[in-house]
């Protein structure tokens, strides 16, 4: 062997230094080549093995042995190309002969740097441990025998509301003839306020979600609106709204977003004196939970011609929104006036609140929108979300956990007399382990006034692979099997739209279920438990004491 050939040879990746170590079993394999054309990363590729044979063709034996040339299913060893795990491959194979597995000790990280660029990655911190919400135990039960407690027979709903309340001594209302009504001669702003479901959908633009992918939310969406009266909303991520939806009544259900990259507004801006219905609320982003600190990215392989038509770019090119908005000189103030234009341009009918990554100074923020008479809610995304291309170490090392950061704003409100007068919302890895419903009203009795989601609706309303053990997480490079977070009409053409929103409303309809399940026993058919933290405890002394809980064992 030439010295060269050595070297290069010498510098090839093994096998075991991936994550996912393909199985393929040649005595089951038909070669249909199924496997290899559905593998989004091109894992695995048809190649030919020259194989050594003993074999007897006589009557009697007589060994003797001969070369075969066989068609073989062969793993990449190119770093670029590796086995994500997400098991398509075992799907659409007939005989069950190929499947990734998953090697505990790869050294996936070590290569995963080249070109001297760190590891991007789609999806949540791959950690198996119980989040703090799981940690959590209701533990308030009415002794009462009142059927009306029975969420089975008894008739309540679940809402919360979006927008800044009033305290009563605050509200401008005159008694006339024996019926309470608004004083219009003090002049005084009454804040827009919308009664939602609180769970909401949030944060997941067109471009990161594909179009079937994110035609299927709205679907369902407005289905659980219209049919099943259940007022829930979504939030539309940055990069803007289609036309058609900007101009319908249905925009009404959504919450556009405007961040720091400003991407689609000019469309946005353009449509509303033609706009039938106003939209839900508007999201101002400063911050997202998976990498705090850090601007948003679509990258350029997402850009494609509906995407670039929506935000009004080139077609290819990468999309980075700054990490703060750059025409502001602080949080303080970009906070009042990006509040105050967006109130402006709806004239003051629409709930404006913006969202920023947990973090130790969201307490900050928030007393500055509590002094801002136009702030209708804040919202806090913890360290568990996310499936856009953040950084390695953005996921697993930065960031605030949602259960104290909400915890310790809402007290912070309580101490000002101001609890469930401005709303906070609460989001970042809610029902991480499926526990949507229990991670929900743990939140909600911490002091959320609603909670939003966002990879659990893609886990659920799409079969998504993706898992704690970092199987797929590939969102964010545009490959995904499920055509969830793709913009390649190959591979969004395998998501059908219409089982997402039929998956989206089956998902909502359990969900209000299990809500009623647990508050019904704590004697709340009214009204949501907000705060009401004596209902909870925790089995570790030291969640107890951080969230101001009791403690049981």
């Amino acid at each position: 062997m030439e010295p060269a050939a050595r070297l290069d040879h010498n510098h090839e990746l093994a096998l075991k230094d991936f994550p996912y170590i393909i199985r393929w079993r040649g005595n089951r394999c038909n070669r249909c080549g199924k496997c290899t054309a559905v593998c989004p990363m091109l894992a695995i590729e048809p190649s030919v093995i020259l194989q050594r044979v003993v074999q007897s063709e006589s009557p009697t034996p007589e060994p003797k042995t001969v070369r075969l040339v066989v068609s073989i299913i062969k793993q990449s060893t190119d770093i670029n190309r590796c086995c994500t795990g997400c098991g398509a491959c075992t799907l659409v194979c007939p005989n069950e002969a190929i499947e990734p597995e998953y090697n505990p000790q790869h050294k996936f990280l070590f290569h995963k740097n080249k070109g001297g660029y760190p590891y991007r990655r789609g999806g949540r911190r791959n950690d198996p441990k119980p989040s703090t919400l799981d940690r959590l135990r209701f533990t308030r039960i009415s002794m009462l025998t009142d059927p009306a407690l029975d969420a089975g027979r008894h008739e309540f709903r679940i809402r919360t509301y979006l927008g800044r309340i009033l305290s009563a001594d605050e509200l401008p209302l005159k008694m006339v003839n024996g019926r309470l009504e608004v004083d219009k001669t003090l002049g005084k702003f009454i804040p827009p306020v919308r009664e939602i479901y609180p769970v909401m959908i949030g944060s997941m633009s067109i471009g990161a979600l594909s179009p079937t992918m994110w035609e299927g939310l709205a679907m369902g969406i407005t289905y659980l609106n219209e049919v099943e009266d259940m007022p829930v909303v979504m939030c539309s991520g940055e990069g803007g709204m289609p036309q058609r939806l900007l101009r319908s009544r249905f925009i009404k259900y959504f919450i556009p977003q405007i961040a720091s990259g400003y991407f689609g507004w000019d469309e946005i801006v353009r449509t509303l004196p033609h706009m039938v219905e106003d939209p839900c609320a508007i999201e101002i982003k400063y911050g997202q939970g998976a990498k705090p600190g850090d601007g948003g990215l679509l990258m350029a392989h997402k850009v494609l011609r509906l995407i670039s038509e929506i935000r009004g770019v080139p077609m290819g090119v990468d999309l980075p929104s700054p990490p703060t908005h750059q025409t502001k000189y602080s949080i303080e103030e970009s906070v009042a006036k990006m509040i105050q234009s967006m109130s402006m341009a709806w004239g003051f009918r629409v709930p404006v609140y913006p969202k920023i990554s947990g973090t130790r100074t969201a307490r900050a923020v928030l007393n500055n929108l509590v002094r801002n008479h136009y702030a209708g809610a804040l919202s806090i995304d913890g360290e568990d979300g996310g499936t856009g291309a953040a950084y390695n170490v953005s996921m697993d090392s930065m960031g605030h956990p949602i259960a104290s950061n909400i915890r310790e704003c809402y007290l912070d409100l309580v101490r000002q007399g101001k609890q469930n007068e401005l709303p906070l919302i609460a989001a970042g890895g809610v029902g991480k382990k499926g526990n949507l419903a229990a991670n929900t009203a743990a939140l909600i009795m911490l002091g959320a006034s609603a909670v939003s989601i966002g990879k659990y609706i893609m886990q659920s309303a799409a079969d998504c692979f993706g898992d704690e053990l970092n199987r797929c997480n590939i969102c964010n490079i545009g490959k995904c099997p499920r055509g969830i977070t793709t913009q390649d009409p190959k591979l969004y053409r395998r998501l059908d739209p219409d089982k997402v929103a039929e998956r989206v409303v089956e998902v909502f309809k359990s969900l209000d279920i299990e809500l009623k399940k647990i508050f019904a026993p704590m004697g709340r058919s009214t009204e949501l438990p907000i705060g009401m933290s004596d209902g909870i405890s925790s089995d570790d002394s030291a969640i107890a004491e951080r969230l101001q809980i009791s403690y049981v064992c």
